[in-house]
Formats: C-alpha cells, structure tokens, sequence
C-alpha cells in the first residue's frame, strides 16, 4: 500500500520539466548523495552554463564536470545558432520554373544562413526534414563556420572559400579537430532545423559509421533522447567489394527523431503478397485464411500461469520463465470460438488464430533494416540521375524509392512541406513530386544547397554543370516533365469510369543567400561630411529591384515563399499582390511618388499587410492623410515602411 505524500508536488521538478522541453540539451543528472549501499543517488538537473549560455549573445565559461556530451568549441556553437543573420533571399526568375504559381522552393546559399531565415515564416510548419550532410570521411569537405573572428580576420586566414565567403576545407582523420569540425558544422543547423518541424513532424538523417554514434548523442540533446524513433539501417550495396581491407561495408544509417512523441504517428508500409501468402486454412475456418501467433509471453503474470490440456488429453504449462498472453478466461472464450488451434493432431502447443481479414487495413509496421530489393541502393541512385541527365552527374546520390520510403514513414498529408537542406542531386525533391502524381497530393518541398563548385575534371563538369545547384536544379526540371508526360499519357488511355491523374506542381522558385537589401547606415555622426549625406537619401542598395524588396519583407513578416504573387498596375505604379488562399495578405509598392489614388486603391483591397518604400509619398500632405485613408478604409490593415 503506497502512502500519502501530504505535500504538494515540487515545482523545481515542473520548472525543470518546462525549461528541458525548451532547451532539450540543459537537462543533465547530478549526484545528490548515497544510498545505504553506497551507490550514488541520480537525479535530473539543469545544467545553468549552458542555460545561461542559451540566453547570452557572448561565450560563458563553466567548468562544472557532470554527465553531459561535449566536444571543444561547443559553447561558441551554441552561440552560432543563436546569433542573429542580416542577410536576404533575392528571387532569380530565370533559372526557375513556373515562378508565379510554383509552391515549391529551391534556395541556394549556406544551410546555416537559409534555416535562419527560414524562422520566422516557417516555424513549426514542417512536417518531414531529411537530411543528408557530408560524411566525416576524411575526404568530404564541410563548412567552416566563424565563430570567433570579424570577418575580414577570417578572410585573410583562409585561401579557400566560395564565393559567398563560405570557406571550405578538406577535414583529414590526421586534423586534431576530426571529429569536433564536423560536430560544431551539425550542432547549430540541426538546432535550428527542429524548430522547423511540426509537431507531429520527423527529421531522418542519413549517415554512416565515422560518426554515427556522435550524431545520436547530438540528435540526444537537440529533440531529446525521448523523441528517438529508430536507427534505420539501410542496405546501400547489393554485392561485397573484395578489394575492401577487413569488412565490405554494405549499409548506411537513416537516424528518425519526432518533434515529439506523443503527436507522431508513424506511417505504416502497405501489405505485399508475400505478405499476405503466409496465411494458410487448414483447418477450413469459414472466417478464411489465418497465421498463428505464439501463446507465451516473457513478462510474466500469475494469472496467466495455468496449464492447457490440448484436444489429445496432453497436458501443458507454459514454458519456463515465461507465461500465457492470455488470462485462463480469455482463453477459454477463444477456445470456445474456435480461436485456439493445437495442430493437425490436435496435440501441439496451443497458438492463436490471427485472421487476414481481421487486420488492421491501415498497413504493416515498417521494419528497421530497409533492404535494397524493397528501397533501392546506391547503384540505383546514381542510375537514375545519370538516367534523367544523360551524364554521370553526381557521386552517391540517395535512391528514390529511399526517399519514397521515409515519406511514408513520416506520415506526411497530401498539403506537407518537406525541407532537405543539404540537398545534392534533389533525389527529395524528385520523391515528393512522384508521391504527389502517385496520390494526387500537394506536398511541397523546399530544396536548400550551398553552391559548391564542380571540379573541371569531374564528368558532370564536361556535361555543362559548374555547381551542384546546376545539377540539382535541372534534375528537378526534368524529373517534373517526366513525371507529368507519364501523367498525361495515363490520361489518354483510361477507362470512362476511371477519373483522370491531375498534373503535378514541377515548379520551383529559385532564391539566392545574399547580403540585406538595406544600404550600410551604420555611422557615426561625425563620420559623415556634407557630400555623404545625400547617398543616404534612398535606404535601398542601388543594385536591387522591387522584387528583391518584396521577399525580404515576406521574410520580415512570415508570409510564406511559395504565396501565389501577382503584379497589377495601380495609377501608373508597379504593385505585387501576395495571396494566402484567395485572400490578398500582403499588398506592397516600392515606386517612388506614390499618390492618393494608389494608396486609396491598396486600402480599399483591404489586406493584412500594407507596405511602402521609406519617404516614397508624392508630398508631405499625403503623408498626413495616409493614416486618414486607412482609418477610413482598413482600419485593420497593419502598414509598414521599408
């Protein structure tokens, strides 16, 4: 009999529940003291370095030992993903497809720059995130991310950098920072990459055995330990290789955590035949065609601990250390039902009829090793670009049956935004858009990669590509024709009680890492002389357009980057219309000498967002009355200056 407590519930333990479902990586175990056998006494803590750590803009020491997964330079990691981005995303029409209607996202820059400003728009919007980052291998190069240095310090440091100052570096088992380089490169974009999900949302992270046990670990603390669902293990080669020094390494692993627990629910595999064909009816049941289950379990209950006699007179326990799953009453109903089947001679161990037609209909329970007949392997990967392309474009590119298979696995709806932000070869990319024709869906994904050049010697080079975006982004183009070519000439063969495939969105909007639209203002008074002042008139840069404006205050506001947008013309001025649904959420102008006729026009439009260009008014009377004309129009509408 348990006693009474006669106290309230400690709220240190609430307050460390609360501060842990936040900060996943502050919640360690500490020794409060010893039990009467001398063993240690364990409980949970928050770890206050690293919460502080959390909460600063600046490194904080500590240097408290406790149970805690750390490497050097993990502190100024922490810091890297809080510290705040000044860059933008400026569209590039001309290398995308379908621009104005696409919902899909293609963004070329550094994952670190991109998930930052992905925050704001799209926090807790994604359902499944696959990522598959540069192995540690010794030969793979990583981003080198700054933690410490200005800029111009790190420039003059490095000879080998992008041209979007992204320095890249080759990380050799014989560097002392081996494994803490690509820790400290993960640590920060997999921070950001959670706040992302959904949740009911999974990310999948394909790896192989140099860091698998360190990305755990790290996965551990980012979504915490308790939100791990499995370590997948995929079968990526089909036949040994002979030249190898001890084992032919033939799989890789898929690590898949939940945003949370409790609101996952996994997506189940559909039933095969070879499924289905381990389903017999000897006894010619009239309820068809059943398996038979074991009776006996390991964990054991009193109850369930009776002996059996079988139709022949024999006698059975359950047995050793193990008991029925059944209750004697339980099973004596089944046994009245016909339920209990003991063999053809009637003096077998009892097992229980399972029926087909009794299953769950929702599917069979995936299983953790995903074998290459079933998802594909390497081979098959590289076959399907070279396929696609016409070249051999790309060296290790995932499979698309791989890719089929983890969406399935995320249970992702038919309206999911998928997000791989090391994208590659955008087999992710090709897998949504085959799903979607597959069950008439609407997933959209968003494909993120740093443009990384192509070496002259490599055959994807001789083919036209010079960066890797190049081959994704034509993978893509040509995936999506191929795929709505097949839907068309499906349409041209079906019955006239059959209902016709629609096409799928194969469209991409391309956006590019690019420094604010914003000149630099940030002087002194006393730096300025007479001649500079009239630079600072206009805010904006001299090299950018309206359009570069009006994603960066999409950003700004959180209006998603796949909105449909339209330009109309309003008194002789330029106006992009950005629509949520039917509805006209953000309207904007960035023209110079906007008059009332065109304000009045955007308020009677009536939308969220209004925006102008800073001091872009005809005259100073219009900007007395513009508050007038709102207030008389859309009193709701919130108006912003650039």
């Amino acid at each position: 009999m348990d006693k009474l407590n006669l106290h309230t519930a400690s709220l240190v333990d609430k307050n460390i529940q609360a501060i842990s479902s936040l900060f996943p990586n502050t919640l360690t175990e500490r020794i409060t003291g010893c039990n009467e056998d001398g063993s240690a006494i364990i409980e949970y803590a928050i770890d206050f370095d690293l919460l502080r750590q959390e909460l600063s803009n600046v490194v904080v020491e500590g240097a408290e030992e406790r149970y805690q997964f750390t490497w050097p330079d993990k502190k100024k990691s922490v810091l890297l993903a809080n510290a705040p981005n000044y860059k933008t995303l400026r569209p590039c029409r001309g290398e995308s497809v379908h621009f104005d209607v696409t919902e899909n996202l293609y963004i070329e820059g550094d994952n670190l720059d991109i998930l930052k400003l992905l925050q704001e728009t799209y926090l807790g919007k994604v359902k499944m995130i696959y990522i598959d980052p540069p192995y540690n291998t010794g030969k793979d190069f990583v981003y080198a991310d700054n933690f410490a240095q200005s800029i111009e310090e790190y420039m003059d440091l490095t000879e080998a950098y992008d041209e979007d100052g992204n320095r890249l570096f080759q990380n050799s088992e014989t560097n002392g920072r081996y494994h803490t380089d690509w820790l400290n490169m993960m640590y920060p974009r997999l921070r950001l990459a959670k706040d992302l999900l959904r949740h009911d949302g999974v990310i999948f992270i394909s790896i192989d055995d140099n860091e698998v046990h360190n990305l755990r670990k790290m996965c551990d603390e980012v979504f915490g330990a308790w939100n791990f669902v499995a370590e997948l293990v995929w079968e990526r080669a089909y036949a040994p290789k002979n030249d190898a020094k001890y084992i032919s390494n033939s799989h890789d692993y898929v690590l898949m955590y939940a945003k949370s627990m409790e609101s996952f629910r996994i997506g189940r595999l559909p039933r095969t035949e070879e499924a289905d064909a381990r389903y017999h009816n000897p006894d010619n049941d009239p309820r068809g065609v059943w398996k038979p289950s074991d009776m006996s379990v390991k964990t054991y209950i009193e109850e369930c601990d009776y002996p059996i006699t079988t139709p022949s007179g024999r006698v059975i326990e359950p047995p050793t250390g193990r008991c029925w799953s059944l209750s004697k009453n339980a099973f004596l109903e089944r046994l009245q039902d016909n339920r209990i089947y003991f063999g053809a001679d009637g003096n077998s161990v009892p097992c229980i009829k399972r029926f087909l037609t009794e299953l769950k209909f929702d599917g069979m329970a995936p299983q953790s090793i995903m074998f290459y007949r079933d998802v594909g392997h390497s081979q098959e990967g590289a076959k399907e670009v070279t396929a696609l392309l016409e070249s051999g474009a790309f060296n290790g590119p995932k499979p698309v049956r791989l890719l089929s298979r983890l969406l399935t696995l995320a249970n992702t709806d038919k309206d999911s935004i998928i997000l791989d932000f090391f994208s590659g070869s955008a087999t992710t990319a090709h897998a949504v858009m085959q799903l979607n024709a597959e069950d008439g869906g609407n997933r959209k994904f968003i494909m993120v990669q740093l443009p990384e050049i192509i070496n002259e010697k490599h055959e994807a080079y001789k083919s036209g590509y010079r960066t890797i975006c190049d081959i994704g982004k034509e993978r893509i183009r040509r995936a999506g024709e191929k795929i709505n070519a097949e839907i068309a000439g499906h349409n041209a063969q079906i019955k006239l009680d059959e209902a016709e495939k629609k096409p799928v969105d194969i469209g991409f909007r391309v956006l590019k890492v690019d420094s604010t639209n914003m000149k630099d203002v940030y002087y002194h008074p006393y730096q300025y002389d007479q001649q500079q002042l009239g630079l600072f008139a206009d805010n904006i840069k001299d090299d950018r357009t309206p359009e570069d404006l009006l994603f960066q205050v999409m950003l700004d506001l959180g209006v998603f980057l796949s909105c449909k947008i339209e330009i109309e013309s309003i008194g002789g001025k330029q106006v992009y219309v950005v629509y949520q649904g039917d509805i006209p959420y953000l309207i904007a102008c960035f023209d110079n000498s906007i008059n009332s006729e065109v304000v009045t026009a955007i308020a009677k439009r009536q939308p969220y967002y209004a925006v102008f260009r800073d001091s872009s008014m005809e005259s100073d009377s219009l900007m007395t009355s513009f508050e007038q004309i709102f207030e008389a129009y859309s009193k709701t509408t919130i108006r912003r200056v650039l």
